[in-house]
Parts: structure tokens; sequence; C-alpha cells
């Protein structure tokens, strides 16, 4: 990695949270260049301001000293405030080599809640719960498409999953049978497989929810924290999240393996969190034989960099890593297809 992007990371922080679509790019970018400037929000002189991104309501700001990150980052709270705006917009600030997964996608399912509440009504009470959370339209289906911060979007199923809860200890209190229950909890799991047995029942099971890229991260690299005595674990993955089970193998094992494979994993997750980086290598200008190239040639610089991660899709590679080496391998990649 070059020594000045090394050193343009550490004056860099990264913002969500930003009001897209409400005014022009360049306005937007100015507003966010005065607030952090001000004193009373501890900036100071922006070197540049990076918006849009490839990540709706995401901008990049860097400084021109490194200290003023450090000032920026102890401030409790940045509310976006500007005579341009309708209203004060909250700001989630992090370094540039933090949160790396900062912004996600999931298709929620509604469904389970259709026969209790009016769906839409629901929705609203969502938006004011999450309003970092960015809600797509309400499908005839019951789905929506909900898009933030993957703490905001955990944040968001803690608040229906405690709806669901409620829901099914008023069945019990109604006395309605307990196959209904089993069906109501299935539908709220979404993709996740339940077996249905007696022994199943007796099991004891944990949930998590994790970023995507990082649990493919964790599956190459980490893979023994997926590996536990006692235990069944399995991951379904939609879109950017994917939900693991944990399960004890039989009834005589107890719950200390799940807990103890469920603090791995979640200890695993929470530390990959704070090193790795994602960068997206694009080839939407490029011709059938580009994009071809372009996937040999990281391809053939992967083993130089077995930190590294690639995911490749139709249109891009995701390269997944440590800052040093995600921009190590963009610049070799850089270099070498010129």
């Amino acid at each position: 990695m070059a020594t000045g992007q090394a050193a343009r990371s550490t004056r860099t922080i990264v913002i969500a949270g930003v009001p897209a679509g409400l005014l022009q790019d360049d306005v937007m970018a100015d507003i966010l260049t005065i607030h952090f400037q001000k004193s009373r929000n501890n900036g100071g002189d922006v070197e540049e301001v990076t918006y849009p991104t490839r990540n709706k309501g995401v901008a990049y700001i860097t400084f021109e000293d490194p200290e003023v990150v450090e000032s920026v980052l102890e401030k409790d709270q940045h509310l976006l405030q500007d005579k341009r705006l309708p209203r004060l917009y909250p700001l989630t600030v992090t370094r540039y080599c933090q949160q790396a997964f900062l912004w996600v996608t999931s298709t929620l399912s509604m469904a389970v809640f259709r026969d209790r509440f009016v769906l839409e009504d629901l929705v609203e009470e969502m938006k004011k719960q999450s309003p970092a959370l960015d809600f797509g339209p309400l499908e005839a289906d019951g789905r929506i498409s909900v898009q933030g911060s993957f703490p905001a979007l955990t944040g968001l199923r803690e608040f229906l999953l405690l709806k669901a809860k409620c829901l099914s200890e008023e069945d019990k209190r109604e006395g309605k049978s307990h196959q209904r229950l089993r069906r109501k909890a299935q539908e709220h799991r979404g993709a996740l497989e339940m077996r249905n047995s007696t022994r199943d029942a007796h099991r004891d099971k944990h949930v998590l929810v994790l970023d995507t890229d990082i649990y493919h991260y964790m599956r190459c690299f980490h893979p023994e924290a997926f590996q536990a005595n006692d235990v069944v674990i399995s991951g379904v993955t939609e879109g950017d999240i994917t939900t693991v089970c944990i399960e004890s193998a039989g009834r005589g094992s107890g719950a200390a393996p799940a807990l103890r494979a469920k603090r791995t994993i979640e200890d695993c997750s929470a530390e990959l969190q704070q090193l790795l980086w994602k960068e997206r290598i694009c080839f939407q200008e490029q011709g059938r034989g580009g994009k071809h190239r372009y996937r040999q040639l990281c391809e053939r610089l992967e083993p130089h960099y077995p930190g590294v991660l690639l995911v490749p899709h139709d249109t891009h590679v995701d390269v997944i890593g440590t800052p040093a080496d995600v921009l190590g391998f963009i610049e070799d990649v850089r270099k070498h297809s010129r």
C-alpha cells in the first residue's frame, strides 16, 4: 500500500445517515463541509468531502490534520443542521478503518403480523423506532426492503422479535393451539429451517445475526469459530445479513456448549468488524473480455494477499481484508491493469 494512502486513511472518517435525495449532491457536500469545520462540532479544516458514494446516505470526510479525527469522534452526537434542510439529522461517525460493513440491505417479511396489525401502521412504528434506516415500499406479500447500518438493522430485528414474542404470549393466554404457536414462530424466523420433531423441542437454540461478508470471512479464515463439540451450527444468508442458528446436538449435551459456541462467534465477529475493510472493483465500464481479464488478474494477485477474501459477482468483485491488504490489493490491480 502506498504511504500516502495509509496516511490519508488516518485523516478520514465515515459518515452515515446523510439525508439522501433532498438536495443536490454538491449542496449536501457543502453542508457536510460546513458542519465538520465548525469548532462547536469539534471540527477542523476539511481537505476533501467524498459524496455521494456507492452506499446511499454515506460520505467520507478527510481532514488536513489527523488530530481532528479524534476530536470529532469524541463528540457525543452529530446533528446535521442547515437552513436548507427541513429538520435536524443525526449522523453516525466512525473511523475510516472501522465499521467496515457500514451499510447493508435486508428484506423483511411482515406477513406474520398481518392478523394482528395493520402492516402500514407497523411500518410507520418501525420508522419511528429506527430513524437511521431507509425503508422501501411495503409489497403486497408483506415484504419490505430496509437499508442502513448493521447495528441499526440488528436493533430493528430485536424490536420485531419483541413484538413477535408479545404475540406468542397473547396466544398462550388466549389458549391457542401449540401447533399455531409453532407455525407463527417458524414464519417469523423466515428462511431458517426448523425441525418440528419432539426431540428438537428440547434442544437449546440460539440465533445470531451477522453481516454476510463477515460471515463468509469467518468461514474462510476462522472456520474453528463454527466448529464445536455437541452443537449444530447452520447459517442462512439473505442478502447482506446471515442468520446463524446454534443448537445443542442432543438432549444430554445441555445448554453450555451452545452458549460457548455463541460467545465464540460473537467475539470473533466483533473483532473482525473492527479490523476489516471492504472495497469494490466494478466492471460496469468493461466489456465481456475486460471483465474476464479483471477476474483473472484478481485471481492471479490473490495468493500475494493471503488475508484477503475475494467475493466475485457478475458486475464487480468485493475485496475484504485489513485496510492495508485491501488498499494494497486495489493498488496492485490498478497498476497491472494499465
